[in-house]
């Protein structure tokens, strides 16, 4: 079977799912899709410590403020603020934000690191 030309996803009606940072609604994780997935990340708390060892993940902050804890430094976040954080770097997400996350490749929960 070939992939799609194209994808659409309504972010807000795809059922949240558990992780480090709180809930994610993740869109485009069909096994054709070796490119990105995007989700819609709930913060509530204060997320665990991890790091990914081949995903390189493009924050952008919708609501709420907050800091990213970037390899030990704070990087203050409120909307519109945009972090890139790529492989090895240990991160983690304070305050209660909404954000979109963009995984490149496609997010493996195998490749989720906890410290």
């Amino acid at each position: 079977m070939s992939s799609p030309r194209f994808a659409v996803a309504q972010l807000d009606e795809i059922t949240p799912t558990p992780c480090p940072c709180g809930q994610a609604r993740r869109a485009f994780k069909e096994p054709w899709n070796t490119l990105a997935t995007v989700h819609l990340t709930d913060i509530h708390a204060d997320s665990k410590a991890h790091y990914h060892q081949k995903m390189t993940e493009i924050y952008i902050v919708l609501e709420g403020e907050g800091h990213l804890e970037a390899d030990g430094q704070i990087i203050p976040l409120k909307p519109m603020t945009t972090v890139m954080i790529r492989p090895g770097c240990v991160h983690r997400a304070v305050g209660k934000l909404k954000i979109i996350n963009v995984p490149m490749p496609p997010f493996d929960p195998a490749d989720e690191f906890e410290v």
